[in-house]
């Protein structure tokens, strides 16, 4: 099982999640492996979601958790996205985002700190309708 986190859960990654539910098969089968939201990022409480057991508010829970493979960010801007980018892939994390002005800003670093740490993956994608 790859365990994964998301970083923030408005529209995006709340989308994530729900993409990876409904989707489960098809992907487990696309992957070789079954994708788990291990933890979801947030400051805010979600009573009564089916993903509130696995809301956490400190950023340090995900990175210290060598189960986690892939960070995925849904926060938008450049901070504090870049720094649990540069933080996910200083671990060794993979790490996938859609945050075009992260992308601008800091994407050559975050590919030289990917390159130094054993060159985890960057992926950004950008979604069109």
């Amino acid at each position: 099982m790859i365990q994964i986190a998301v970083l923030g859960y408005g529209t995006i990654g709340s989308g994530v999640a729900e993409v990876l539910k409904v989707n489960k098969e098809s992907i487990t089968k696309r992957v070789g492996d079954e994708i788990s939201i291990k933890y979801i990022l947030d400051l805010r409480e979600f009573p009564g979601d089916p993903m509130e057991d696995k809301i956490v508010h400190d950023y340090a829970v995900i990175k210290n958790d060598p189960e986690i493979a892939i960070v995925v960010e849904a926060m938008g801007g450049v901070e504090p996205a870049y720094t649990f980018a540069k933080q996910a892939l200083e671990s060794g994390k993979h790490f996938a985002t859609s945050n075009k002005a992260l992308i601008a800003e800091k994407g050559a670093e975050l590919i030289r700190i990917a390159k130094e740490n054993g060159e985890p993956h960057i992926t950004w994608r950008d979604i069109h309708r």
